[in-house]
């Protein structure tokens, strides 16, 4: 269908950990002499259900005119790139919610078909392990807090009940840090164990710290992005832009920074003799000149031709701002008029951050 599926170089560390553990496990039921195929095969089995779990994600957003860029087949965990977010509640539930449904009926299809073979065979273990994990891959997404699938179905809910997408996110956000920081350690070092499933072994709390961590760096940039995404409204060009003082490209940065400095101006444009622009002086450049230097360095020096992706409408705000920025990406852009200004790109980012 036209996306590009991505095996990333961590998969092979966890690919080789399932090999190399798993051999040992088997080594009782098949012998050693059959052990590492056995667990290369599984290694092999869980990496085709990660993808089709994420394939499930693909289908669902291109039947709803969702571009999707990648699946991505990561060391913990897949990820499907969808470049446009679900523009309703209902389309965000249905694109998370497909993922774990697939796990499920991999599981359920692993667990039917042991029936299909001998107690011990081969076959019948490879269809145990791919309903055994597949079961836990459901259950792992299907905790409520973003980025897991769980958390997207919970934006969704929470979206729908508050007509809020971003304070929805928020929300999931959170809880997605909650359970990276509680619940997935306590299941996997508290609960787990004590049914008889796992250890508290260093394998055991290195896999709670890489799922936790994964989990937590997940809910954090999604919160991140929300809080970004609430402020985009009062990013805007009038309000973030500086005042300029136009020079000649011949001048002296030295003279340039001192009147610079006398009119309270922090950013500099350059202009013909007929007082048009031809470019702006870059701030890290200024920064980056020693002052015993700047009497003998021009302003030229430092300058980027204007070009039309860098001349900025006062108008612009929001999302249409960040689209013109991605347009022409630079440190500086100029807003034209009869007293210019110029837009520092970090003080859109400090804007968006705070």
């Amino acid at each position: 269908m036209g996306v590009p599926i991505l095996l990333m170089p961590s998969w092979f560390l966890f690919a080789a950990y399932i090999v190399l553990s798993g051999q040992s496990l088997l080594r009782n039921d098949v012998g050693s002499g059959q052990a590492y195929g056995v667990a290369l095969a599984f290694a092999l089995l869980l990496l085709a259900s990660v993808v089709l779990h994420e394939i499930g994600h693909c289908l669902v957003a291109r039947a709803f005119g969702l571009p999707v860029r990648s699946i991505t087949i990561t060391l913990l965990a897949g990820l499907t790139e969808i470049t446009e977010p679900p523009q309703t509640p209902a389309r965000e539930y249905a694109v998370a919610v497909t993922g774990p449904m697939v796990s499920l009926l991999l599981a359920a299809t692993g667990v039917a078909a042991m029936d299909l073979f001998a107690p011990g065979s081969v076959p019948r273990l490879l269809c145990a392990g791919v309903g055994v994990t597949n079961g836990a891959i459901a259950a792992l997404n299907l905790l409520p807090g973003l980025p897991l699938d769980g958390g997207r179905v919970l934006r969704s809910v929470l979206w729908q009940l508050g007509q809020d997408p971003e304070r929805a996110t928020r929300v999931s956000a959170r809880a997605g840090m909650g359970i990276a920081l509680v619940v997935v350690p306590a299941v996997l070092l508290g609960v787990l164990p004590a049914v008889g499933i796992g250890d508290h072994g260093p394998t055991t709390i290195l896999l709670s710290a890489l799922i936790g961590a994964f989990i937590y760096v997940g809910a954090r940039a999604s919160l991140r992005r929300s809080n970004m995404i609430s402020k985009l409204p009062q990013v805007s060009v009038a309000a973030l832009a500086r005042p300029a003082l136009a020079v000649p490209a011949t001048l002296p940065l030295a003279e340039a920074v001192r009147l610079a400095h006398e009119m309270s101006l922090r950013a500099l444009v350059v202009v013909d003799g007929n007082g048009r622009l031809e470019g702006i002086v870059s701030e890290a450049w200024v920064r980056q000149v020693p002052p015993d230097r700047r009497p003998w360095v021009v302003v030229a020096d430092g300058a980027r031709r204007v070009e039309p992706g860098l001349l900025l409408e006062p108008g612009l705000q929001g999302e249409a701002l960040l689209a013109a920025m991605r347009g022409t990406p630079a440190s500086e852009y100029v807003v034209p008029g009869p007293a210019p200004r110029v837009l520092v790109a970090a003080d859109v980012a400090a804007a968006m951050e705070v």
